[in-house]
């Protein structure tokens, strides 16, 4: 498995984090590298008894062997950035593409201020998509611009390509989730640019075929935060009375819910090319899975769930999440020689 994309399924919120740290820990691959839209998506990892709410730095930095770098589809900001490096320790393996577009001040006030924006598509206020904007205007600035960057600029393709020339583990990390791109999702009520599989080799600099794996990361329900449509959502009360309530990791509004969209999961295979799934939250909705670390452990119900998934997407779900630790988790992946 030399190099493996993760990408979000459903609306985003998905548990990427958490699958991507997993991974890096299980594969320990020489890089990890993040595509997707920017700090507008939050990505949550729980692994030795810490929290980490990451929205710049790859998930994978848990794997204290791996180099960790952002592409030059990624829009940074540096004060995040600065804050998160510090906070994970990675000054010294982390890498930034040249190009990177910068978000200033005045996308976000930019977004702020504007009523379709924040009224009527519900943005993260992050300004991500005005700076997308400047950068098909040409007007943006890019991280080679930005001094206090220099120590971390890299090509960020050229690492990546020599490695998989090398037969080395390479895992990249997707934003948001398939149904909110720009191309795909539930336009306008989504991102600022496309985020599924394709999507996220262009932001690293690699092609198709360098992929071996892409693995889609579903939920057991389907969230949303900000406006747009949910099939099947859910009243706040009912949402409450499953235990279902949930709160966007950026923005901390509350996410609406509904039940697992079988039609939606499907598609979202088509779309990136799956070849495998997971499956997260399982000990949420199937409360007397929390902890299982086999299937054949799983109640029946849960299993005939999975079971279910898989014959309706027409591949296997070889993760399982039974608990909010990068550690809960069932690994049913095959192993290849």
């Amino acid at each position: 498995m030399a190099c493996t994309v993760v990408v979000g399924g459903f609306f985003g919120d998905e548990g990427k984090g958490k699958l991507t740290a997993y991974l890096a820990l299980r594969d320990r691959p020489a890089i990890v590298a993040r595509g997707g839209v920017g700090p507008n998506a939050g990505h949550t990892v729980q692994t030795r008894g810490k929290t980490y709410s990451l929205r710049l730095i790859p998930s994978g930095f848990v794997s204290k062997e791996s180099r960790l770098l952002i592409g030059p589809g990624v829009l940074v900001n540096p004060s995040i950035l600065f804050k998160e490096i510090e906070v994970t320790e990675t000054k010294n393996r982390i890498g930034i593409d040249r190009q990177c577009a910068i978000i200033e001040q005045k996308h976000i006030d930019e977004e702020s201020r504007s009523e379709h924006l924040v009224k009527k598509i519900g943005v993260t206020k992050t300004g991500v998509g005005a700076c997308n904007a400047d950068r098909v205007f040409r007007s943006a600035k890019l991280a080679k611009d930005i001094p206090e960057l220099s120590r971390f600029l890299t090509d960020v393709s050229e690492e990546i390509n020599k490695a998989l020339s090398e037969e080395r583990q390479v895992l990249l990390e997707g934003s948001q989730g398939t149904f909110l791109s720009l191309f795909h999702g539930t336009y306008p009520y989504c991102t600022s640019k496309d985020v599924c599989a394709s999507a996220v080799c262009s932001d690293v600099g690699i092609g198709p075929t360098e992929v071996d794996d892409v693995i889609v990361v579903f939920k057991a329900f389907v969230t949303r935060v900000g406006e747009g449509p949910l099939e099947g959502q859910l009243t706040e009360e009912e949402t409450q009375k499953r235990g279902w309530q949930e709160f966007g990791t950026v923005t901390r509004r509350p996410r609406r819910a509904a039940p697992f969209n079988f039609d939606l999961a499907k598609k979202a295979v088509h779309l990136n090319g799956a070849t495998q799934a997971a499956i997260t939250k399982m000990d949420v909705v199937f409360p007397d899975t929390i902890g299982a670390k086999k299937f054949q452990d799983l109640p029946s119900k849960t299993r005939d769930f999975v079971e279910e998934v898989e014959k309706t997407i027409g591949i296997p779900v070889t993760l399982i999440g039974t608990g909010p630790s990068n550690e809960d988790l069932i690994d049913r992946t095959p192993r290849r020689s």
